[in-house]
């Protein structure tokens, strides 16, 4: 028997834990939402706001704000819609998250990974590899869900957290939430469904909403993987598969309510790669996804323009966290030679952004007398691209003077490292 919980909101609205919620809201950084308060400006009167959210939800006077309405650009050029809560709300939705997910966390599906704490996208990547190719699951469904967390339906929400939680001020609260509206141009719509994306409590709201997907799958001997709504489906044949994509969008569309996108879901195999969460899972590697390489060629190019005012070791500190990241993310690949690569390209950026500051040719030769060179001089243009792989540029700025500046050196990190079999 299922245990439920009858009293929990004195457990969201208590001091300590509203403190709690907000050093982790501070932490997750994030826009204001439709009042312009940012954090900072939350935290100037810490207490007193605490306090005022402490009072409102345990008197039942507390009100949530309608969020609002943003999109962001993804892959393939359409823009996916965020919704930004106000720093008060997402201050509360962490409060009640901290309540509610270590009651749903115990139950979840062991290949669930979306947003769940000690889990990744590393250790989703990791588990899919292993079953496609330790286990000869060669077979995969790659499915597509069209505005997960759009179509949420509320009203399955609310039942199934009403299944382990019987506190109706809780319930009243998560209601409120999904309820709230969205602001977009500054026009009010109502919130018909969804949860919207960008909210704090969103992900784990979707995880609880999808865990009944996932039991099922479960039940039936199906083997998935699934990082929130990006779900992967394997099997050890093609027929196999098929069955098993009817199953799983039979249970998404008939008993949630979703929309699976039946264009963008397909079977695939792992010998002719299966993209998953950025990269390329193969028989005997991971690559890089190409599209996230493009990416992020593209935000090292708007760092390192050449025509910008910022001089070199400003655009390396701006530049170091953007790589670090990227590269941390992606060591999961087998991208050494890449790692590589994209590290001699950065820096040969960088030379042609100095070429750029020098503006002649004297700077350079200046530069190279510096370094001891007593070889020919060469008068060359500061702005063609070409002139800087030159060997007398490489001499002038070798990897060293890179090196001096803090630039990360991502060629150095070790790549093609999956998380241990017992974490996963």
């Amino acid at each position: 028997m299922q245990k439920k919980w009858y009293s929990l909101i004195d457990k969201v609205y208590r001091i300590d834990n509203l403190r709690i919620a907000f050093k982790k809201v501070k932490s997750n950084k994030g826009a204001p939402g439709i009042d312009g308060e940012t954090v900072d400006d939350f935290a100037m009167n810490l207490e007193d706001n605490i306090m005022r959210l402490h009072n409102e939800l345990k008197n039942g006077e507390y009100i949530a704000k309608p969020v609002l309405r943003t999109h962001i650009e993804k892959e393939d050029g359409s823009k996916r819609p965020l919704g930004i809560p106000c720093v008060r709300d997402r201050v509360v939705q962490q409060a009640l998250k901290n309540v509610l997910e270590p009651i749903f966390e115990p139950e979840f599906h062991p290949s669930s990974y979306g947003y769940r704490p000690g889990k990744s996208c590393h250790h989703a990547i990791a588990k899919a590899e292993r079953f496609m190719n330790k286990h000869r699951l060669e077979h995969v469904v790659d499915m597509d869900l069209s505005k997960c967390f759009d179509m949420l339906d509320h009203e399955i929400i609310i039942r199934t957290i009403n299944k382990k939680v019987s506190d109706g001020k809780v319930l009243k609260l998560v209601k409120q939430f999904l309820e709230s509206g969205i602001m977009e141009g500054g026009i009010l719509h109502e919130s018909e469904a969804g949860s919207p994306q960008g909210g704090v409590i969103s992900p784990l709201i979707c995880n609880i909403y999808l865990n009944e997907f996932d039991q099922i799958m479960k039940q039936k001997g199906i083997r998935i993987v699934r990082y929130c709504d990006d779900i992967l489906v394997i099997a050890r044949t093609k027929a196999e598969a098929g069955k098993n994509m009817a199953i799983a969008i039979k249970i998404l569309e008939g008993q949630l309510k979703l929309k699976v996108n039946e264009v963008k879901t397909k079977i695939t195999k792992v010998s002719d790669g299966v993209p998953y969460l950025g990269v390329i899972i193969w028989e005997k590697f991971i690559s890089v996804h190409p599209k996230r390489i493009k990416k992020i060629k593209d935000k090292i190019r708007k760092l390192t323009k050449r025509t910008q005012g910022k001089n070199v070791e400003t655009i390396i500190k701006e530049l170091n966290p953007v790589i670090r990241g990227w590269a941390n993310y992606f060591r999961i690949a087998n991208c050494k030679g890449l790692f590589r690569e994209i590290m001699g390209w950065i820096r040969r950026r960088l030379r042609m952004k100095k070429l750029k500051e020098w503006k002649t040719w004297k700077g350079l030769h200046k530069q190279l007398r510096r370094n001891g060179y007593t070889g020919q001089f060469k008068k060359i243009s500061m702005r063609r691209w070409r002139n800087s792989a030159s060997p007398l540029v490489s001499m002038a700025l070798p990897n060293a003077y890179f090196d001096d500046l803090k630039l990360v050196n991502i060629a150095n990190i070790k790549t093609g490292i999956l998380p241990n079999y017992y974490e996963i």
